[in-house]
């Protein structure tokens, strides 16, 4: 078994062996890895030469990047990419990429290459944001942008975005990022305040999205049941995305504007104890992924 383990990395140990993955060429290893992901191709390139520089080809990496990768690759200053493989500037996108003061992100997803993108409660439009009788802004580890929006009270609530950007053809899902009532630490441990919360048992909160070449959805959701305990309790005290729909690009230009909105403005009563993270646009397959997951754990 040694020796057989041993012709794997094509070394005979001074002995005379048959063929091993050594000896194929590295141009037929690169036409093997385009059908491999990411973590899938940097695992092989561990095996021999041929594999390691078969796994640094530009032909290989370019196939990973999204057609559009100069859109996100002119978000950074040149000196951040210049001179660099393909497969650097692969796992220079992969981290997030800031842009519109730092209140949004795009980055590629690790195994498919897809493009993701989150914006930040501070890059939306909330009524009555500058009002701290009803918002505030807290710091925390808890979001990726280490603030979110908290709701006290209010009676229009009312939360609108917009992003353009040439995002490569694809199915994208949006969704809302959002916590029910407020959280702390004590002692090093996560306490979670409902204090405020209330009212949202009382009449459904509506998302929508729309595009700029029409497309539309919406949906609604009740954020308590009629007991004030969050809907579905196994997400009390945690974050929980609530998905809006899903939208079709067919071309990266023109760039695609998207909108979105998440409001509750029935004044005949008021709600509160809420906190607003993020809007997360991903291609509808890392969603589901992520999904996937998440219920495993």
């Amino acid at each position: 078994m040694g020796s057989s383990f041993s012709n794997l990395n094509g070394d005979t140990n001074g002995f005379a062996a048959g063929p091993s993955l050594g000896d194929i060429p590295e141009s037929c290893v690169a036409c093997v890895f385009l059908h491999l992901t990411p973590p899938e191709i940097c695992n092989l390139a561990r095996l021999n030469r041929a594999f390691r520089g078969a796994a640094s080809s530009d032909s290989v990496w370019e196939k990973k990047l999204p057609r559009n990768y100069q859109d996100l690759i002119d978000l950074l200053p040149p000196a951040r990419y210049q001179n660099l493989s393909k497969k650097d500037i692969f796992a220079l996108l992969s981290r997030p990429l800031p842009f519109d003061d730092g209140n949004k992100e795009v980055w590629i997803d690790r195994l498919t290459g897809r493009v993701c993108m989150a914006i930040s409660a501070k890059g939306m439009a909330i009524t009555g944001i500058e009002d701290r009788r009803y918002w505030n802004w807290i710091a925390t580890e808890e979001s990726r942008f280490n603030v979110v929006a908290y709701l006290q009270q209010i009676w229009w609530f009312e939360v609108d975005g917009m992003v353009r950007f040439n995002l490569p053809p694809g199915i994208y899902c949006l969704s809302f990022r959002i916590h029910l009532g407020r959280f702390s630490k004590r002692l090093g441990r996560r306490v979670c305040h409902f204090e405020h919360t209330h009212g949202w048992e009382l009449k459904p909160v509506r998302f929508s999205l729309s595009t700029s070449d029409g497309q539309e959805a919406s949906c609604e959701y009740y954020l308590a049941d009629k007991g004030g305990e969050e809907t579905g309790g196994e997400h009390k005290g945690f974050w929980r995305d609530y998905k809006v729909g899903e939208f079709v690009v067919s071309c990266s230009e023109p760039s695609t504007e998207v909108r979105w909105s998440m409001k509750q403005i029935d004044c005949t009563h008021s709600k509160g104890g809420i906190c607003v993270d993020s809007v997360f646009i991903s291609p509808i397959d890392v969603k589901q992924r992520k999904k996937r997951k998440a219920a495993v754990k």
